[in-house]
């Protein structure tokens, strides 16, 4: 990087940091907790979810004995914050958390979300059920509008009658909080906060990269934290191998990787966790966590601005590698063939 750009780049990141100030009362409002994991507010809803959010997709990718392990001792060790999506591994990982979640009175202990695939009111209701007798539940604490990827997802949403559905949810008991993901553009996610509806939260990537390249951190996370919709991040590894791409290709650190994107206005981090190993590591940068220092940050942010660039680390953003099959058939895709 020549002088001259990187003097550029310090000056749009410096206005970036300070942009992100808007939301400082989501860091300032972090609170301690009796067993060291630190929690945050969840918007406007007035809940107070852990700073970790235990991830639906890799606990699903497991085995069944040992991820029921995982997830008792995430909620023993103050991860109460549960992810989940109708489609992930065809229902196994709604299952397998149902099956984890349903004695002990740990179901009481979990902020439950889980993820609606359909854009259709038929199509949400079944859903919906499929995931409640799924999770062995009679209600969600929040559901999202899943992989909300597409520039006319936002208008079937509304065209097509899943809001319609969520709503009459609402109202039955069966879901107390409504929210979209989404991993492709920040035009998508804003599209969709500017509709007639008052989310309550918006799940996005959320990585270092991210600061690069189509960024959500900079254009979303502000628009979020002045209407009261709380942030989950997600991708902190930017998916890949196992262990993530960032570590594995780009050669961060993953506790730099954790440590970054918790030290963004958001209000809890959904982490992939195959194995005790991660538990443990993710646990131990997440108890009494401190944000890290902006200096620190700007640091961090320099060294990755070329790679960051083009979005090579995010293929979520740069590629339909990580868009699922069930929305790539909504949208008439084809969808690859294994085996």
């Amino acid at each position: 990087m020549t002088d001259s750009a990187r003097r550029e780049f310090l000056k749009t990141t410096a206005a970036g940091v300070a942009l992100a100030g808007i939301g400082d009362y989501v860091l300032a409002a972090q609170e301690e907790s009796s067993d060291g994991l630190p929690k945050r507010p969840l918007g406007k809803t007035g809940e107070k979810v852990s700073i970790l959010c235990l991830g639906g997709w890799h606990i699903g990718a497991i085995d069944e004995k040992d991820a029921v392990a995982i997830m008792h001792e995430a909620i023993d060790q103050g991860i109460t914050f549960f992810d989940n999506a109708w489609d992930y591994h065809d229902g196994k990982s709604e299952e397998v958390m149902g099956k984890a979640l349903a004695g002990g009175g740990r179901r009481d202990k979990v902020f439950l979300m889980t993820k609606n695939c359909a854009r259709d009111r038929a199509g949400s209701m079944k859903h919906l059920e499929d995931s409640l007798r799924r999770l062995k539940t009679d209600r969600l604490d929040l559901w999202q509008f899943h992989e909300i990827n597409y520039d006319n997802d936002p208008d079937w949403i509304f065209d097509k009658g899943a809001l319609a559905a969520a709503l009459e949810a609402k109202k039955q008991g069966k879901v107390r909080y409504l929210g979209f993901t989404g991993h492709k553009h920040p035009d998508i996610h804003l599209k969709m906060i500017e509709k007639p509806y008052a989310w309550d939260t918006a799940q996005m990537p959320i990585n270092i990269m991210d600061a690069h390249y189509r960024s959500f951190q900079k254009r979303v996370v502000p628009v979020c934290n002045e209407k009261g919709i709380g942030v989950l991040g997600m991708k902190s590894f930017a998916g890949g191998s196992p262990k993530g791409r960032l570590p594995d290709k780009a050669g961060l650190k993953a506790e730099d990787c954790r440590r970054y994107a918790l030290s963004l206005p958001i209000s809890s981090l959904v982490c992939g966790i195959m194995s005790r190993k991660d538990l443990h590591q993710d646990l131990g940068v997440a108890r009494n966590f401190k944000p890290m220092p902006k200096d620190e940050m700007q640091k961090l942010l320099a060294s990755t601005a070329k790679e960051g660039a083009d979005g090579r680390h995010e293929l979520f953003k740069s590629t339909q590698v990580f868009d699922g099959p069930y929305h790539r058939l909504q949208h008439g895709f084809e969808v690859e063939k294994t085996g």
